[in-house]
């Protein structure tokens, strides 16, 4: 997929052991806290609802944008654990948003080759909503585009603890030696096993931190802090985190070629 020309002028990485060998290469993984939909709609004077109904907007802009970078996977904080805490009425729209966008852009999406995965605990969430989200992960599971995933009532510290008595289960069955434990095992019970980890987090709104996503897999992503608010999001604030990336020097510790 061709770059645009401000992309296209950020040189390739080179091979091992060329001056460019530490420069970051296009993101497989892109993952994405949507943050700022009620200031955007405050700053309106709209309700919170209408924000979050455009945040839905800029979310199939993100899907579509990401498809045609040939980003690999994208991955979307849809609903944290701590979200539960928001007013009642808010949550139940914040619910109805998702069956909509589940219902009217699925078949899209499986029309784009999309494969749509869910994170996250289905403990608490509506039958209905569950059979949703079961839907869309069985129609488009053959799907070999881009991996849409979406973290839905999910907490990364939660997800850490759940993998850990998933572990501590098989050490009290007898079928796990627990000096056997290590990263790569513990990584293999968490909801994300079968995807990489990403290479780069955006989150918008101004805010600088994680709020409890993906602990674990972002030790080495690179972060993107965006001043705009998610409902502003679109295809051309994707590529400007992307060139950011790109500049970058990812050296997970180590120390690249240029380095002294």
């Amino acid at each position: 997929m061709p770059f645009p020309s401000q992309l296209a002028q950020v040189p390739p990485p080179d091979e091992a052991g060329c001056p460019d060998a530490g420069r970051a290469r296009m993101p497989a993984h892109v993952a994405i806290i949507m943050d700022g939909n009620g200031r955007w709609a405050a700053a309106r004077g709209l309700p919170r609802v209408e924000g979050h109904r455009r945040g839905v907007v800029a979310l199939r802009r993100a899907v579509r944008a990401a498809d045609a970078m040939g980003i690999r996977y994208l991955t979307v904080y849809g609903f944290s654990t701590e979200n539960w805490r928001r007013p009642a009425e808010e949550v139940a729209d914040l619910f109805g948003l998702l069956r909509i966008f589940i219902r009217r852009d699925l078949a899209e999406l499986h029309e784009s080759n999309v494969r749509v995965r869910v994170i996250g605990d289905r403990a608490g969430l509506d039958e209905d909503v569950v059979a949703l989200l079961d839907e869309a992960q069985d129609l488009t599971r053959r799907n070999t585009g881009l991996t849409f995933v979406v973290a839905f009532n999910y907490g990364g510290r939660q997800e850490i603890a759940r993998a850990a008595r998933a572990l501590a289960r098989l050490v009290r069955a007898g079928q796990l030696d627990p000096e056997a434990i290590d990263v790569d095992l513990l990584g293999s019970v968490l909801d994300t096993r079968d995807f990489p980890d990403p290479d780069l987090v955006i989150r918008t709104s101004g805010e600088v931190r994680i709020s409890n996503f993906l602990p674990w897999q972002t030790a080495y992503s690179e972060f993107v802090f965006l001043s705009e608010h998610w409902p502003d999001f679109d295809e051309a604030t994707l590529r400007g985190a992307v060139e950011q990336f790109l500049r970058r020097d990812r050296r997970f510790g180590g120390r690249n070629a240029r380095a002294v």
